[in-house]
């Protein structure tokens, strides 16, 4: 079996509040609203990120996402009042953890090594 593509996906509590939050974090709307209960998000150098309201899930996925530009992400996050404490480096990527208001929590990563952010970016594109 060949695996062809990767859906990360976490439950909310309410699907509308967090459409709300995501549209914000992503900066546009849902690419996809395959079902009542569901939106989707997609990148541009691939994979997809679902939300899905499932209340009794709620609040215990966890999703690493790739950013070109932490500081921006950083900026942007604060705007929106989303707690940017939560820093750390190592000497291939910059890291900022943050959780979603569900609870859910996001990894958000720059790699500092270029060579390091082509891989990611090969392994995306054979996703």
């Amino acid at each position: 079996m060949l695996f062809q593509n990767a859906l990360a996906s976490l439950a909310v509590k309410d699907l509308n509040s967090a459409i709300k939050w995501y549209e914000t974090l992503f900066g546009k709307p849902a690419d996809s609203r395959p079902m009542p209960e569901v939106a989707e998000w997609s990148f541009e150098r691939g994979g997809w990120l679902q939300v899905y309201q499932l209340p009794e899930r709620a609040g215990c996925g966890s999703v690493t996402l790739t950013v070109s530009n932490l500081e921006e992400v950083v900026a942007k996050l604060e705007n929106m009042g989303v707690n940017t404490g939560e820093r750390s480096s190592n000497e291939k990527l910059e890291i900022l953890m943050i959780t979603d208001p569900d609870g859910n929590h996001l990894a958000l990563v720059e790699p500092i090594n270029p060579k390091l952010a082509q891989c990611i970016d090969a392994a995306v594109s054979v996703l």
